[in-house]
């Protein structure tokens, strides 16, 4: 569903009765404006359960099962899993021992990727280094199919009444950030497979060339933000006034002041003006945008890396895609140069702190070499469907640098197996307590597929992003039903 008609898109944003653009304007919660006496009454009881930590998210998914993983940290020299690399395929331009090639250092430990991610070494976010705070998590969806995107995103079931993990999470943090509404949005849908929803029902796919069109406009809704403030807070000021101390210092610390509200202003319709289509640069700027106007906790986009490349002839596109281009204003954003330029724009936009990168793709891609020579995996010429593997990025402040598991040659039910029989190279299974790819699958391993056990390596990476973005344990273990925490990705570790 594609939001066109202006009315709809501001009621969806924003709500009925202007509710949002007076939560915008005057910074006081939307749920607050709806009831204040009730709001107020309830304020010992608020219903965010994270104590601290509540971040943003910006969340990248793709149904085309892009080759994402195959030339990044973990799929080179692993200095910790001792496995054999030399048939894992690379286009020649990534190929090892290769100018194409880079070391990166996470968490003190050397790593091999293709030279594309070294983009993430300079980046002027404010905050250091942001591979310090990068995590490439290697873990298995278990389907090769491309339709199956909505199962991935419901965790392969392990998710509370199959709600979307992006879903999980915006529930979660919304209390927490006091945004206008607690659905995810979807501002990169390339298929129906990739659109999001909430609780059971569809959500809209919002692009974000439509709000250019709608809220950008110098005389519109968000050009009378400051009376809207003023004439709001008059109606409510009798009413907080005289509530409790507590309430009224509540009431106090949130309201946005008149000269703040000014400040709304031209920087929202910069960073709108700035949309001129739906591409991926276009795409990070609708969602940051939505974050500084505090929409929504959750924001889902489209990175193309490859995309599905059967027929990619020397994995030209791959190569391509993979590094991108660096220009935000570009129709050509893909890739490492895209998750690079999403963190130069919330560095530039003083959200480094506030904001986390979150990836999950429906599968990974074929990484075996089966033509004994060169880059071609198999008779098309390009990479097929991997239910065995696939990379997860986690980059923000709750995160380490770090590479969480890793692959080796697996069978055709993605165990893992030894080189002479290998189907293909498959994720393995994850010691949860030092992060490492364990071949051996033992004891305490977090399981990747069955027959080796209960597949948890999906879930137990949901469990640690949403430990890292702190939510209690008790909240965690009630909606997602399988899986552990893997303790080193986390910053806190």
């Amino acid at each position: 569903m594609m939001i066109k008609r202006r009315d709809a898109l501001m009621s969806l944003l924003f709500g009925g009765s202007m509710l949002g653009l007076r939560s915008l304007a005057t910074g006081l919660p939307a749920k607050f404006l709806l009831d204040p006496k009730k709001a107020l009454a309830d304020m010992a009881t608020n219903a965010c359960s994270i104590p601290s930590g509540a971040q943003y998210v910006i969340f990248a998914t793709s149904g085309n099962g892009d080759p994402m993983s195959c030339n990044a940290p973990g799929c080179y020299d692993d200095p910790t899993s001792g496995v054999d690399f030399t048939n894992v395929a690379h286009p020649p331009n990534f190929a090892p021992a290769t100018a194409g090639v880079t070391s990166l250092t996470l968490n003190g430990k050397p790593y091999t990727a293709a030279a594309p991610w070294s983009m993430l070494t300079s980046i002027p976010n404010n905050v250091g280094s942001v591979l310090g705070r990068t995590c490439f998590a290697h873990v298995m969806t278990n389907t090769p199919v491309h339709p199956k995107e909505p199962q991935v995103l419901q965790l392969m079931g392990t998710t509370l009444n199959a709600e979307m993990f992006p879903s999980v999470l915006a529930a979660q943090l919304a209390p927490c950030l006091n945004t206008l509404q607690v659905q995810p949005i979807s501002v990169g849908a390339a298929t129906p497979s990739e659109a999001l929803t909430f609780q059971g029902q569809a959500l809209p796919t919002i692009p974000p060339a439509s709000l250019n069109a709608t809220l950008a406009n110098p005389t519109g809704e968000l050009s009378d933000l400051q009376p809207l403030r003023d004439s709001t807070l008059n109606s409510l000021y009798t009413l907080y006034k005289t509530g409790t101390p507590a309430q009224q210092q509540y009431v106090d610390s949130v309201v946005t002041s008149q000269q703040q509200v000014r400040g709304i202003l031209p920087m929202q319709l910069m960073a709108l003006q700035s949309i001129t289509a739906n591409d991926v640069g276009s795409q990070i700027n609708a969602a940051i945008a939505l974050i500084q106007m505090g929409v929504s906790p959750v924001i889902a986009i489209h990175i193309p890396f490859g995309g599905d490349n059967h027929s990619d002839a020397g994995l030209t596109t791959e190569a391509t895609q993979t590094i991108g281009t660096a220009d935000g204003a570009s129709t050509n954003v893909t890739g490492v140069a895209a998750i690079a330029y999403l963190l130069g724009q919330l560095g530039a936009a003083g959200l480094s702190d506030k904001v986390s990168f979150i990836s999950l793709n429906v599968f990974g891609r074929t990484m075996l070499n089966r033509s004994g020579g060169g880059t071609v995996l198999d008779n098309s010429g390009g990479r097929q469907h991997n239910q065995c593997h696939q990379m997860s990025m986690m980059i923000g402040k709750p995160f380490n640098g770090c590479v969480i598991g890793g692959i080796g040659p697996v069978d055709t039910n993605c165990n893992p197996t030894t080189e002479s029989a290998a189907f293909d190279y498959g994720a393995m299974p994850i010691n949860p307590k030092t992060g490492v790819g364990d071949p051996t699958g033992m004891a305490g391993d977090i399981i990747q597929c069955t027959p080796s056990g209960t597949p948890t390596a999906l879930a137990s990476w949901a469990q640690t992003v949403m430990t890292g973005l702190g939510v209690p344990a008790s909240v965690i273990n009630t909606e997602i039903t399988a899986g552990t925490v893997i303790q080193p990705a986390l910053a806190s570790s």
